[in-house]
């Protein structure tokens, strides 16, 4: 493939990009954080296996009785993903993920071919290639991309809506209601996207272009009216219950999570992703695109606002319009390059960009995160026991943290946590053992087979490389040394 690359081929940037977001779905296992697997994998995953994690449905047994303000667009896609590989004898959860994150390496190719398009429409093809590279190969991409996360997921689709505007002078009206659609569906996969359809709108409204908005903002409401209202009719009986739960939330427990003071936060993050000096010089051309795209700046600039007012932030918020970012950055600074000093800082940039980019985009797309907890609980994928007892013991120099059942397919287990040698009058009956860090391990486990004398070594879990990096660089990732001991 690489023999006959032609850096200028629009095919060669999306079959680059492809091949690096494969190499990531197959080698780069876990996830992220929190979000994109106990409020995705871990709740559709059950649901195949008639059990309810997090109980958001109203007819099992550990329902909350109330919508908890979660879209079911994208849980229940990935619920529909692990019926169906259930239905046809697939029940490994490395496999399964493997082959989920396939599916999500195919659609984020989507991001590269319209980042292409629209960048081609909107300025020329020397641009177009340059968004299509740094789409293709920006060393975050094909590592988050094939990870489930909302915000990654939301992005093609609404790079599609754009470019269903974009591809003809004139718009056709089933274009508008086309671009609606899509960008109704990023909505219902994450409902802030909501913000981008308003700074559209907004667009609409000051060009005086009211056929536009009318058909666009129909598309949208098809797309709500079906995700949001049809099928939370059929879940709680009446329509909106998750998207009202969620405003709801969100207008008041909402802003005292997490809250960060840091108002320039996602400014960091976007100039940081492109790495310095380039992040930098992709920033002001960000700025100095309004002039002549508007119909993605407001939109973009709405959306990056909204976030950095809104007391809740958190990194990975931002990145639904990072290609968007890339593309008027790159359109805007085109108008610099008329000045001999602007053109050299380009190019010296770049260059810098792509030495650091390569190795950058080479080691993320074969790391794995949270690889101890879930070779921990993968280990247990083969006990024939479907409700072991795990003992989680963290009396050592390393917190107890969640654990994801869905890598041993074992719903019905339960945990009971230890953080002190203290041997308790009442010794509970467990199946297993989970000793995290390595701090003092040797008297910890000599501690407890003297509660349990058949206690034996089953699995040692490290973690990854980068699971490393990041617990140095902030302790609190729980990044932990696990070994699985078994009660024989």
């Amino acid at each position: 493939m690489f023999n006959k690359l032609n850096i200028n081929s629009f095919k060669s940037i999306v079959l680059v990009g492809l091949f690096f977001r494969l190499i990531a779905a197959v080698f780069s296992e876990g996830y992220g954080m929190h979000d994109d697997h106990f409020l995705t994998i871990e709740a559709s995953a059950s649901w195949a296996n008639n059990y309810d994690y997090n109980g958001w449905l109203p007819w099992s047994i550990n329902s909350h009785g109330k919508p908890d303000g979660h879209s079911f667009t994208y849980v229940g896609l990935n619920y529909l993903f692990f019926a169906f590989c259930k239905s046809i004898g697939i029940i490994n959860p490395k496999l399964l993920m493997i082959l989920n994150r396939i599916l999500h390496a195919l659609l984020s190719t989507l991001v590269i071919y319209f980042g292409i398009k629209i960048t081609q429409k909107l300025s020329n093809r020397n641009n177009a290639i340059t968004v299509g590279w740094i789409l293709s190969l920006l060393w975050l991409m094909p590592f988050m991309s094939v990870r489930n996360l909302v915000e990654m997921v939301a992005i093609p689709f609404l790079m599609w809506g754009i470019w269903y505007i974009l591809k003809n002078e004139i718009p056709k009206k089933m274009d508008l209601i086309l671009a609606g659609i899509m960008c109704g569906i990023a909505i219902s996969l994450r409902y802030q996207i909501g913000i981008f359809s308003v700074g559209l709108a907004i667009y609409f409204l000051i060009s005086k272009k009211w056929i536009y908005l009318i058909f666009f903002s129909f598309g949208n409401l098809i797309s709500f009216l079906i995700t949001q209202g049809v099928v939370d009719y059929l879940i709680w009986g009446y329509p909106f219950a998750e998207f009202s739960s969620y405003v709801s939330y969100n207008m008041n427990q909402g802003t005292q999570y997490l809250p960060n003071t840091n108002y320039f936060m996602y400014f960091y993050v976007l100039f940081g992703v492109l790495l310095f000096p380039f992040g930098i010089l992709i920033g002001i051309g960000f700025f100095r695109s309004y002039k002549n795209t508007l119909l993605l700046f407001i939109p973009t600039m709405l959306f990056l606002l909204f976030h950095t007012v809104y007391p809740n932030r958190q990194e990975r918020f931002i990145l639904s319009i990072l290609p968007f970012f890339i593309i008027l950055g790159v359109i805007g600074f085109e108008k610099l390059k008329d000045r001999k000093f602007w053109v050299k800082s380009w190019d010296v940039s770049i260059k810098i960009f792509w030495a650091l980019n390569i190795l950058l985009v080479c080691f993320f797309s074969i790391m794995s995160t949270k690889y101890s907890r879930i070779n921990a609980m993968y280990s247990l994928f083969n006990d024939k026991n479907y409700a072991p007892i795990i003992l989680m013991e963290g009396s050592g120099d390393a917190s107890i943290t969640l654990m994801p059942k869905f890598y041993s397919n074992k719903w019905h287990a339960s945990f009971i946590e230890k953080t002190s040698l203290i041997n308790d009058t009442i010794v509970p009956k467990v199946n297993y053992v989970f000793f995290s860090g390595k701090g003092n391990l040797k008297n910890r486990v000599d501690f407890y087979k003297q509660i349990y004398p058949s206690l034996a070594l089953h699995k040692v879990c490290q973690p990854s490389l980068i699971d490393k990096i990041v617990h140095d660089l902030n302790p609190r990732n729980v990044n932990e040394y696990i070994e699985v001991w078994k009660v024989r």
